[in-house]
């Protein structure tokens, strides 16, 4: 099988590469990050350094010849940026990319979307594909929003392709950009303190990376999904955040003194961060979305994923943590 993965340079498309190749899949791989790719070369895939913003549907055909399944993984994910990238990036290169799949008939196309389409500052839990939310928090979700519509919207007009919809939330594992870096980064910008809404009690859904690549697998092997079909995907463990960091904090040896703050105070801290970003252009330490995401519980309900992926982890949250964690010590070893 030859699969083409996008955003293959960093986070889940990495992760989704790494596990093709050691499959032995022929993978085409396209990024941003020449270092990254030089990598992934040395590692057996064809590596294409794509900048998807500018991205044709001539170029993209031409990404996917031979292909036999599309991962779409790249996506801006960020909870600050300008409203156009994030339209560029997320919705725009998807369409792009979906309508190239159709056109050249590839078998099977998995979008990797996102629970924060749900997320309304408050507390949520067992939250269904089939909820609706028009009131969204940021660009990202937004525009994420805005790509699921583009791909059911093609579902009809090329047949010949299995389009799949994944929501996995809160990603973290190996080659994270996104989760754990913004933790570190806060931890380190308050000298070894990390301060969390009501002291991170509130349970929510996290996922390993690697889980969320076994339902990219299922997702494109199992046989009689829908066209269209939308999965939320977890790690089916939902614990109170300040357990889970605690956790990867003690197998890191990081000392971090987790301190508790009011949800008002840190929202007000937020909102005048964000009043001096949009002045510096300089993403925030702290935005009113991030702050709301580590406060409010939001848990997905995943009876779909088991019933008709068959989609149960592959990797338990204390297993995610310790891999998580070698990972991270890694890193730092080779630095």
């Amino acid at each position: 099988m030859k699969i083409l993965v996008t955003g293959a340079t960093s986070g889940l498309g990495r992760n989704a590469v790494e596990y093709l190749l050691a499959q032995g899949m022929e993978v085409i791989a396209c990024g941003r990050n020449p270092q990254a790719g030089e990598q992934l070369t040395q590692l057996g895939a064809q590596f294409h350094a794509i900048e998807l913003a500018s991205l044709s549907v001539v170029d993209a055909k031409t990404l996917m010849t031979d292909c036999d399944a599309v991962w779409h993984c790249a996506a801006l994910s960020s909870p600050w940026g300008r409203r156009e990238d994030f339209e560029n990036i997320n919705y725009h290169a998807t369409q792009v990319l979906a309508d190239a799949a159709g056109e050249m008939q590839i078998a099977h196309f998995i979008h990797i979307s996102t629970p924060a389409i749900y997320f309304n500052f408050t507390h949520q839990q067992n939250i269904v594909e089939s909820t609706e939310n028009r009131q969204f928090a940021n660009h990202y979700a937004r525009t994420k929003y805005l790509a699921e519509i583009a791909i059911k919207q093609r579902v009809f007009r090329y047949p010949s392709t299995r389009y799949i919809i994944l929501r996995p939330r809160g990603l973290f594992g190996p080659h994270d950009r996104v989760l754990l870096p913004r933790l570190l980064a806060q931890i380190k910008e308050r000298s070894g303190k990390l301060i969390l809404p009501a002291g991170g009690k509130h349970p929510f859904d996290l996922t390993y990376v690697g889980n969320v690549v076994h339902a990219m697998q299922l997702a494109t092997i199992k046989e009689n999904l829908l066209s269209g079909a939308i999965y939320n995907i977890t790690n089916q463990q939902p614990l109170p955040l300040k357990q889970t960091l605690q956790r990867l904090f003690d197998q890191l040896e990081i000392n971090c003194q987790i301190r508790s703050a009011p949800y008002p105070l840190l929202y007000t801290v937020a909102t005048i961060m964000e009043g001096v970003a949009n002045l510096t252009g300089k993403e925030p330490l702290l935005t009113r979305y991030s702050l709301g995401a580590a406060y409010f519980t939001m848990t997905l309900d995943n009876q779909k994923a088991q019933q008709e992926l068959g989609y149960y982890p592959l990797y338990t949250m204390e297993q995610a943590i310790h891999l998580t964690a070698q990972w991270l010590k890694q890193q730092e070893s080779t630095c």
